[in-house]
């Protein structure tokens, strides 16, 4: 196994300053660590709001297997806008941003990249794949790792009062296993081992443990986000916009989990799923393996990341630790992230390897129509993942040795 001690004396870098980016920072400095929180403009201005005067107040339930908890006011060694500056000696470096913030992040990364520096991205989404397609393009021939993870490791969400973003972070779950890979898959071993010194991961290291996806590609299946998200957004938005109107309860309380998970989703839950698993096969790469029943529960199969394949909450239960999670809107990103992303990735790679998609494909037609846009015209492409050219041997060599073609 790589020796990855040295990442334990150098500074962590934090990229984006959302739920998960504040979580993630807030964590790893109460966990001992020194680190640096960056966004870029225009969200900075909020999403850094009273963190160089007071530091990150790090809380909530963070329920997990385990019992595994920190608490307090988590201070940065640097809060910046200027990337150069924030991962300028790093180690490690995390990037903790939505899609849409991958590329705007990774074109003032790659200058600054250093050799031994390992990449970690919380959720992958196809950000390893888009970064080292970036840096070809580029030229930039630094020794990194880069990888990226199933899942973020929380539930968490920003406090927001009258439209300000606080410098607080409430976690309401800890993952307690999650799945990584780097590309190319022959540095996941060492990817693996520099988690131990990332303490956002402490639960995980602590709990069941990191586990290897067999590629990048694996860990984009395994994203639970797109099986969760869109049907449950999509099928229960009848009990969503009537949530704060006629059902005379607070809107801001709903949760997919608590208010529209039944039965009937689930079902159509685990048919997307079997497609998934479908695509996965065509590829030759892997997949998480869940059990059908998994998906008939109130956590579905996202509760055995943070309190194993035993918790179970029937339908007829409620699920408060969801309570005002949401989404209370279409305009979401379990929509505008998880479907031109999670889906329409799914959707190409079902017409390239000649597995058909109609569970994948009615969420990316509903979710159009109910938003006016074309999310076929607006996904992720193979093209811009930078393997739209390669068949299943080429991927599968570039995936698991780096082997370019």
């Amino acid at each position: 196994m790589k020796n990855m001690e040295y990442l334990k004396i150098k500074p962590i870098a934090v990229l984006g300053a959302g739920a998960v980016g504040k979580a993630i920072a807030g964590d790893c400095a109460l966990g001992g660590a020194q680190v640096r929180l960056c966004d870029l403009p225009p969200f900075a201005e909020k999403t850094l709001f009273g963190i160089k005067e007071t530091g990150i107040n790090f809380f909530g339930d963070q329920l997990n297997l385990y019992g595994f908890e920190r608490n307090g006011m988590a201070q940065m060694e640097l809060v910046t806008t200027n990337v150069a500056q924030a991962v300028k000696g790093a180690g490690l470096v995390v990037v903790a941003t939505p899609c849409a913030g991958h590329k705007p992040f990774f074109e003032k990364l790659i200058p600054a990249l250093e050799d031994g520096m390992v990449i970690h991205i919380f959720p992958d989404n196809y950000g390893s794949l888009i970064l080292r397609k970036m840096m070809r393009e580029a030229g930039c021939m630094k020794n990194v790792i880069i990888g990226g993870w199933s899942s973020s490791t929380y539930g968490s969400r920003v406090e927001i009062k009258g439209g300000v973003i606080l410098p607080k972070i409430r976690v309401y779950y800890r993952a307690i296993t999650l799945r990584g890979a780097a590309l190319p898959a022959a540095d996941t071993e060492a990817f693996l081992e520099s988690s131990k010194y990332l303490p956002s991961m402490d639960a995980v290291t602590n709990g069941q443990g990191a586990v290897a996806g067999d590629t990048v590609m694996d860990t984009g299946f395994s994203n639970v986000n797109p099986v969760l998200h869109c049907p449950g957004t999509i099928l229960g938005v009848g009990v969503m916009e009537n949530f704060g109107v006629i059902f005379g309860e607070d809107k801001y309380k709903y949760s997919i989990y608590s208010h529209a998970y039944c039965p009937s989703i689930s079902e159509v839950q685990y048919a997307f799923y079997q497609e998934e698993c479908s695509l996965a096969a065509a590829m030759g790469v892997g997949i998480q393996p869940y059990r059908k029943e998994q998906f008939f529960s109130r956590e579905n199969v996202l509760g055995a990341e943070y309190m194993g394949e035993d918790y179970v909450i029937p339908f007829d239960q409620q699920d408060p630790i969801q309570f005002g999670t949401g989404p209370f809107t279409m305009e979401n990103r379990y929509i505008t992230e998880d479907i031109p992303v999670g889906c329409h990735v799914y959707h190409e790679l079902g017409k390239k390897f000649g597995v058909r998609t109609p569970v994948i494909d009615s969420m990316i037609n509903l979710a159009s129509a109910i938003l006016k846009r074309d999310f076929y015209q607006q996904g992720y492409t193979l093209d811009y993942l930078g393997i739209g050219h390669m068949d299943k041997a080429e991927m599968n060599a570039y995936l698991r040795d780096g082997v370019y073609k």
